[in-house]
């Protein structure tokens, strides 16, 4: 997926203000390039976990689809570990054609962001272009 600098920051600025609690939301997009990122509530509110709640899924969907995007990620954050996908976000991962994209804050003034493909409970590194 290719994904400008903006966006990433856009993503991590995101992250840093929904603190102590993970922050997620979606990625539109075309043809496998980021467009535009979406963001959402986390209704879990936890450090720990995201969830999106099922009408604010809808609503963005809408969204990306009247702007002529596709979804292209989901995104969201890990407060305190490292930018790789935990058992709990493989057994919720449910959209097997997007990047989960990963925002690392474990070491906050060095944010890390990586890409994965899950699907069917396996991981696969998700190439990002960061432009």
């Amino acid at each position: 997926m290719r994904i400008s600098q903006t966006l990433i920051d856009e993503i991590v600025a995101h992250a840093r203000e929904d603190l102590p609690n993970e922050c997620c939301g979606m990625v539109g997009g075309t043809d496998g390039n980021a467009r535009t990122v979406y963001r959402a509530e986390n209704a879990e509110r936890s450090p720990l976990r995201y969830s999106i709640d099922a009408a604010e899924q809808f609503r963005l969907m809408r969204e990306i689809e009247e702007a002529g995007e596709d979804l292209v990620a989901i995104y969201h954050s890990h407060t305190k570990s490292a930018a790789y996908p935990s058992q709990t976000d493989i057994n919720l991962a449910g959209w097997p054609d997007a990047v989960y994209l990963i925002v690392s804050l474990a070491d906050s003034p060095a944010p890390d962001a990586r890409g994965f493909w899950i699907r069917d409970g396996g991981i696969a590194n998700a190439e990002l272009v960061i432009e």
